[in-house]
């Protein structure tokens, strides 16, 4: 197995973003294929059973186990997302695994290819010293976090369960145990296209969404009203992207934009769409057809309920490590959630900071890996 930063380096160089429904990026940098087959080479290098799990065409899961020599106290899930987000407007070389300042610099540096590699270290160790009374282990490695959650969905109705989960995402070696939900929405509207000449012979349909646009910036305003969950705080909306028409002097005859939904515990997809809908069909000006579909319901929250005796281990291992650590929640969301509605409780842990995900200058703290990995290997061997 390559040392540790050289791995995250190996990782980074190969581009595996996610289009996020966009059609205009560079086809060489897309989804996860290149990240898969590197991965897969290093683990069957190790000897250990590995699977692929098609997700969708050219886009697999990749499963390995680890069986100990004597009978495992414990079973545990590790998992980590191969995919990153776009790259634009970044002021790195988004692929160039640049190390500067003790910090390797690139998409997915962060998020979240460094805890993938602190994973696939300990994993390996796992196999190469068979510590006795150690773990079964499960290494996971899902597509399509950024987005959809697709990845770890199949993940968990391929039957893959364990008696508890950490799933990887920058932390700074701290332990999340709970967060908000996802759910993403295509709000659209319709119109009828003519020359700009004459828009008096046409319908904008990107007037009727400026409407529509009006209306969900008050109920996301009215979303802080609702009760705060007492861990995770408000509901919360955005709309994070919008297209529409086909040139200036067309008027347009189509408008779309993309919703971003916060879930609190005990709120579900449906009926906060169904809610959205409903508000919208009575706001003022808004008497024309929209559409309004749910895309997909990308992950649930994280509830902590089920999670203590994971939390307690986990913590115990990482102060025998670094010395301290904390225990919150976030408002992002994670594979963790969906682990855990499958009767897994489940955590999420790894080195680096959000602050540094998604950014134009990407970054890990390469300070954080080995105290990462060791706290997994630790973790995995019962200490």
């Amino acid at each position: 197995m390559l040392p540790l930063p050289q791995l995250l380096a190996e990782l980074v160089r190969r581009p595996s973003v996610n289009p996020m429904g966009r059609s205009d990026l560079p086809s060489e940098i897309l989804y996860e294929s290149h990240v898969t087959a590197f991965l897969e080479e290093q683990l069957r290098e190790l000897g250990c059973e590995v699977t692929r799990q098609e997700v969708m065409p050219g886009r697999d899961n990749l499963v390995a186990t680890y069986t100990p020599p004597t009978p495992a106290p414990f079973s545990v899930l590790f998992e980590a997302h191969q995919d990153t987000v776009p790259v634009d407007a970044m002021t790195v070389e988004p692929f160039g695994a640049k190390i500067e300042g003790g910090r390797m610099y690139g998409r997915g540096s962060c998020d979240v290819k460094a805890g993938g590699a602190c994973m696939l270290t300990a994993f390996a160790r796992l196999v190469k010293e068979k510590p006795p009374g150690s773990a079964a282990v499960t290494l996971a490695f899902t597509v399509d976090e950024e987005h959809t959650f697709l990845g770890v969905q199949d993940l968990m109705r391929s039957g893959v369960r364990a008696d508890c989960a950490i799933v990887a995402e920058p932390t700074l070696l701290n332990i999340v145990n709970a967060h908000k939900g996802v759910v993403r929405w295509v709000l659209e509207t319709s119109g009828r296209a003519c020359h700009s000449s004459r828009p008096d012979q046409g319908v904008n349909a990107i007037y009727r969404m400026a409407w529509l646009l009006n209306g969900l910036e008050e109920y996301a305003i009215q979303l802080q009203n609702f009760a705060p969950d007492p861990v995770l705080g408000p509901r919360t909306l955005s709309v994070g992207r919008i297209t529409g028409g086909v040139s200036p002097n067309t008027v347009p005859d189509f408008c779309r934009i993309d919703i971003d939904r916060r879930l609190v515990p005990g709120e579900h997809p449906q009926d906060a769409l169904r809610n959205l809908e409903g508000y919208l069909k009575g706001y003022p000006g808004i008497d024309f057809v929209f559409a309004l579909g749910q895309t997909h319901a990308a992950c649930p929250p994280l509830n902590p309920a089920h999670s203590g005796q994971l939390v307690a281990r986990l913590g115990a291992v990482i102060d025998s490590v670094v010395g301290k650590h904390t225990v919150h929640s976030v408002p992002f969301g994670t594979d963790a959630s969906t682990v855990a509605n499958a009767g897994v409780p489940a955590v999420v842990f790894g080195p680096g900071d959000i602050a540094q995900a998604h950014t134009k200058d990407e970054w890990i703290d390469l300070e954080q890996l080995e105290p990462a990995a060791e706290i997994l290997f630790r973790f995995a061997c019962g200490k």
